[in-house]
Order: C-alpha cells, then sequence, then structure tokens
C-alpha cells in the first residue's frame, strides 16, 4: 500500500480528538498533529493513537496547516479537522486508493456540516466539496485566508471521492458564536494587513449584507432555529471583524 499521512491541528480538543482518530485507524500510515498548547487532554489522547505531536505557537489555521503539511513523510497528505469524522464509505475509497495507486494530484469529499447535532443543508454551511487529499508537490495552504483553501494549479481537476466528511462544527449556539468571534479577529487582521478600512457605516453596511446574504440567498431561514443563528452570527463576527481591523490601522498609524 501506498503511505499516506493525515494532518490534524488541535486546541483543546478533548472533545472530539478520538472521534476523529478513530476514523483514521487502518486508514493512514501517520498522523501528525500541530497543537497550539492544549490545557486539556487533547494531547494525551493523540500518543494514545501513536500520533506524532507538535507544539505551535497558533499563527493561523493556513499557517498552522501548511507547517503540518511540512511535517508529513508521505507525498499525500489528507487533511482532515479534529472535529471531523471520515465515513465508512470514505474510508474505504482511501483505502483502496492506497492499494492501486493515487492516480491524481488532488480528491476531493463532501463535507456535511452539523450545527448542535444537525446538519445543515443551507445557511452556507449545506453539502459542499472540498480538496481533502492532495499530493503535496502541487498544493499549498492560502496563508492569509481564514477560510483554510488549498491553492493548486486551475489546470488540476480534484477527483471527487464516494463517501463524505461529517463536521461537527459546534455542539451549542455558544460555542458557535465563540468560534465565530475568534474567526473574526483572525479575519479582522488580514483586512487591516490589506490597508482595508471601510469606516464605521462602511462596517455597518458589510455585516448587514453579510446578514441579508445568509439569510436569504443561502437559506438559512430554512436551516430553523440554527440558521438563524448562523445569519446572526454572520452579521456579528463581520462587524467585529471591520472594527478589528480599524482598531489595528489607527494603533498603526499612531505607531
Amino acid at each position: 500500500m501506498e503511505p499516506l499521512s493525515a494532518t490534524i491541528i488541535t486546541f483543546n480538543e478533548e472533545a472530539n480528538i478520538e472521534r476523529c482518530l478513530n476514523s483514521l485507524v487502518g486508514v493512514v500510515s501517520e498522523i501528525i498533529v500541530v497543537d497550539s498548547h492544549s490545557t486539556d487532554a487533547t494531547l494525551d489522547i493523540c500518543r494514545r493513537y501513536g500520533c506524532r505531536i507538535t507544539v505551535r505557537d497558533f499563527e493561523g489555521f493556513g499557517s498552522q496547516r501548511q507547517y503540518a503539511t511540512g511535517l508529513t513523510t508521505s507525498r499525500h497528505v489528507l487533511s482532515i479537522d479534529a472535529d471531523e469524522v471520515l465515513s465508512e464509505e470514505l474510508r474505504q475509497a482511501i483505502i483502496d486508493l492506497r492499494r492501486e495507486g493515487f492516480r491524481h494530484r488532488m480528491y476531493s469529499a463532501t463535507v456535511n456540516n452539523f450545527i448542535c447535532g444537525r446538519a445543515m443543508r443551507h445557511s452556507g454551511w449545506g453539502p459542499e466539496r472540498q480538496v481533502r487529499l492532495f499530493d503535496k508537490r502541487y498544493a499549498t495552504w492560502d496563508l492569509r485566508d481564514v477560510g483554510e483553501r488549498i491553492t493548486h494549479s486551475d489546470s488540476v481537476c480534484p477527483e471527487l471521492l464516494p463517501g463524505c466528511v461529517n463536521h461537527y462544527r459546534c455542539g451549542s449556539i455558544s460555542e458557535l458564536e465563540f468560534k465565530e468571534t475568534r474567526h473574526a479577529r483572525m479575519r479582522g487582521r488580514v483586512l487591516a494587513a490589506s490597508g482595508c478600512d471601510v469606516g464605521v457605516f462602511g462596517a455597518w453596511l458589510r455585516a448587514t449584507g453579510a446578514f441579508v446574504r445568509c439569510h436569504v440567498r443561502h437559506g438559512a431561514i430554512l436551516d430553523g432555529r440554527e440558521g438563524r443563528h448562523i445569519a446572526v452570527s454572520r452579521y456579528v463576527s463581520t462587524l467585529a471583524a471591520y472594527r478589528t481591523a480599524r482598531r489595528m490601522a489607527k494603533e498603526q498609524t499612531k505607531a
């Protein structure tokens, strides 16, 4: 079988990581974990599964993932989050690939997002295709993008694998709000670095636009209570991101 490395970035994921690691057993030949100084049992659980662990200050999702990719010993890499699980069909498809050989440079998978245990069908978090398995010679992580995109040549067309990745994003509304706030801070730093300063009214306008797009265009209204909370969190996090960018721009001007 061809070797395959899995990469996971973690921070206080004791509630999720074992479920993720269980889905990787027998599928990959090594598991690389890059941790951002967890204070819970995350690393103890990872050690039980024989993971190769590196502790590193968090410098952004793209940066952490690129660093983890650089630690792998295999040419092909499977990227997975600590709160994600491979379906049995996807597990078998990856095992078959390792037996038969990787014929493509990149493979995508359908990702299902769960909020409070419920699969989202709209809200911008419905099922989506994402590149998750790739030949690291032909792909890199976008270090500036909060959405954690893999960049690759336009001539490369990822092959869709059967099965899916189940992403258990948030177990509660409070967890959703916490994660959206964290993303807002990171996005604010990216906006500040790009020189974006839209002013108070501009920030409100963009936040309102984010809410409307999520609630109406992306159909959050059809996802019930969870969808409403997603739409509101988009408004709050967008407003917070632009406020962060404006504050950082002022601090840089004073300096």
